[in-house]
């Protein structure tokens, strides 16, 4: 056995036909490649100072095609992404003292034709700041989206920015913990009608997911496709394991199909942070049986 696999309940035959069929297991994930992902501090970097041309040269090239992957992939490459923002050189007014500026994290991924499989390892990075979130040490999320979902600059010019830059859609200067928030309970949400990120949260205290979703505004468990989500620290290493229905099959659970791409992005509150004080990765593709950033094989 993998000696990184999370050892689930077993369960008996009767329990498992009552249930209502075969249960889900991760695979052996030592004969799963691994891709090595950066997530780093974005500081105050909402979507409307993304598409800010005056402020972030990038929104020029986003509104010719280009992605956020295509401008900072060496950098996040080199660990080097995020590191004005961390110390308060930009964007960042209020820096926390001892937070790294960007750290590498291995994603694998697989499928059985049911379900798909996610695990996420990394390293503990150092840390020392408030307690934003003092009962959970960590929190990781993904989000899942398909084309479509749009961000405007100022002159009117839309942008895919779900194919463009991962999440970054659902992040507005005016969400809590921003410094222009005026109402501290206002969550994540996207403009564009009838399209949703789907977004799966797991919560180190419960250690157990969330099944979620963004749209006009962000819930957390309207959802029916996640199984399953587990974590656990050994000598300072993490891992957490998602197990979720291919099919979908509630409020904002979006249904993959073998051979199809979806964008994926994810996110983790490292050290007790809570709200934008996270690490991000840039915007990436998902492939379900097939060729992308990240491919989950059967």
């Amino acid at each position: 056995m993998d000696k990184h696999a999370i050892a689930f309940p077993a369960l008996t035959l009767a329990a498992a036909l009552a249930a209502g069929g075969a249960l889900a297991a991760p695979p052996d994930w030592s004969k799963v490649p691994a891709k090595k992902f950066t997530v780093f501090y974005p500081g105050v970097s909402p979507v409307e100072w993304i598409m800010n041309g005056v402020e972030h040269s990038g929104a020029k090239g986003l509104r010719k095609g280009e992605t956020c992957t295509s401008c900072h992939q060496e950098e996040a490459d080199n660990l080097v992404i995020g590191q004005k923002m961390v110390s308060g050189e930009k964007i960042e007014p209020k820096p926390i003292k001892g937070k790294v500026a960007a750290f590498p994290v291995n994603v694998q991924a697989a499928n059985d034709g049911t379900h798909l499989y996610l695990r996420f390892s990394w390293k503990q990075p150092p840390g020392g700041g408030p307690k934003m979130d003092a009962d959970n040490q960590v929190k990781l999320a993904f989000m899942l989206a398909e084309d479509g979902i749009m961000a405007q600059d100022a002159k009117g010019k839309e942008v895919d920015m779900s194919k463009a830059g991962g999440c970054w859609a659902t992040c507005h200067d005016d969400l809590r913990t921003m410094p222009n928030a005026k109402d501290d309970k206002k969550t994540k949400y996207i403009k564009t009608a009838g399209k949703f990120y789907d977004l799966v949260q797991w919560a180190s205290k419960a250690n157990k997911g969330s099944d979620g979703m963004v749209a006009d505004k962000r819930v957390m468990d309207n959802g029916k496709a996640l199984v399953e989500a587990k974590g656990e620290n050994k000598g300072g290493e993490w891992s957490v394991v998602f197990t979720r229905k291919l099919s979908g099959g509630g409020e904002g659970d979006l249904a993959l199909a073998s051979g199809k791409t979806y964008n994926f992005g994810f996110a983790i509150h490292d050290d007790y942070t809570n709200g934008r004080f996270h690490h991000v990765s840039l915007g990436y593709t998902l492939g379900i049986d097939t060729k992308a950033d990240l491919s989950a094989n059967k």
